[in-house]
């Protein structure tokens, strides 16, 4: 699968503005405030008047997730919103987003996308949302499907388990201990990618033992601490996995000046900017990702489509995400935008993200 490696022969999706240009462009963020609502037409759309749009990440800068809300925005401009912006916390707290959700439903905000730093604790405040008319479109991570219209994936969870302990035994020789660095304990992709590959290694991997799973919360200094402390406390580790882009850049930090470097493999999920040079210099052989600006530019057509009444998140629904293509609702209400891909030393250069 392409990954938009060459952005400019990739129609409706341009290059993501950088952390500090999105922050600049919504500033009202930093002081959790929450502007622009409808500014015509009723909430949930119906295809008349306008409509506005406000991605809810996880957390506000961080690398990732300036990629994903770049592909938002040029989402939301193709699909029609008369507005969109973007608002959310500092930290990955289970909390956090909820005030900036009870704040858009006041505004009227026609459409709200989300990233749930826990699958439970929004639900209250998107059930409110939803009675205000407001469509929910979950995305990169899933709330409780009862608290959402539909929910946006990378890709099968299954699939992005499965690629990170293949990748894992093939640079440890098959055989030896690894440890899980992941982001937060409630995040729903992690623990749902962590189940995958702990049902992996036991079935299909007998010779590997995961000793330990810990987390960064997706702090880059927390990171590379508990990696630290990893292989302070398991001096026979002989890998790691990073399911989070955070986490694996800060690990790869700290091997990349340690004396564990070339002695202790690291793979997981990262973006190829971030990661070339530790896959230049031989700390890391192989990890791998999606195109993450896919995530947002088919989450802002998602709920366009449910904003417009062409589609409710049953199974089977189909909408047109753009340069994108026709997308179908599968199970349980969710999206698939793509399987990964993994980045080496023979095609990390062909990216641009």
């Amino acid at each position: 699968m392409e990954l938009f490696a060459n952005r400019a022969k990739r129609p409706g999706v341009r290059r993501v503005v950088s952390a500090a240009a999105l922050i600049a462009a919504v500033a009202l963020v930093a002081t959790g405030c929450a502007s622009g609502g409808s500014t015509g037409g009723s909430s949930g759309g119906g295809g008349g008047g306008d409509q506005t749009i406000t991605f809810i990440p996880k957390q506000l800068n961080n690398p990732y997730t300036d990629v994903v809300l770049g592909g938002g925005k040029d989402g939301a401009k193709a699909a029609g919103f008369s507005k969109s912006q973007v608002v959310g916390p500092l930290d990955a707290s289970a909390s956090s987003q909820v005030s900036f959700i009870n704040a858009e439903t006041q505004a009227g905000t026609n459409v709200i996308v989300i990233a749930a730093n826990d699958p439970d604790a929004v639900c209250s405040s998107l059930k409110e949302a939803r009675d205000g008319g407001a469509k929910i479109v979950a995305f990169d991570s899933d709330t409780n499907p009862k608290c959402r219209d539909i929910f946006i994936s990378q890709v099968v969870a299954k699939d992005v388990a499965l690629i990170q302990t293949k990748l894992i035994s093939e640079q440890i020789g098959g055989s030896g201990e690894i440890a899980i660095l992941s982001a937060t304990a409630n995040a729903t992709n992690q623990n749902e990618w962590i189940k995958y590959m702990e049902e992996d290694l036991k079935a299909n991997y007998p010779n590997i033992k995961l000793v330990s799973t810990v987390y960064g919360d997706d702090d880059d200094t927390k990171s590379f601490q508990e990696a630290q402390g990893l292989l302070q406390a398991y001096p026979d580790l002989k890998g790691i996995i990073s399911p989070t882009t955070v986490g694996i850049a800060a690990t790869a930090r700290y091997l990349s000046t340690s004396e564990y470097k070339g002695k202790v493999a690291l793979t997981g999920l990262g973006l190829p900017n971030e990661m070339r040079p530790f896959v230049k210099d031989g700390t890391v052989t192989a990890f791998a990702l999606w195109d993450p600006a896919q995530l947002g530019y088919v989450a802002a057509f998602a709920g366009k489509a449910l904003a417009d009444g062409d589609i409710t998140g049953k199974k089977g629904d189909k909408f047109k995400a753009g340069d994108l293509g026709e997308r179908t609702v599968g199970e349980g209400g969710t999206v698939i935008v793509g399987p990964p891909t993994t980045f080496t030393t023979d095609n990390i250069d062909d990216y641009d993200f």
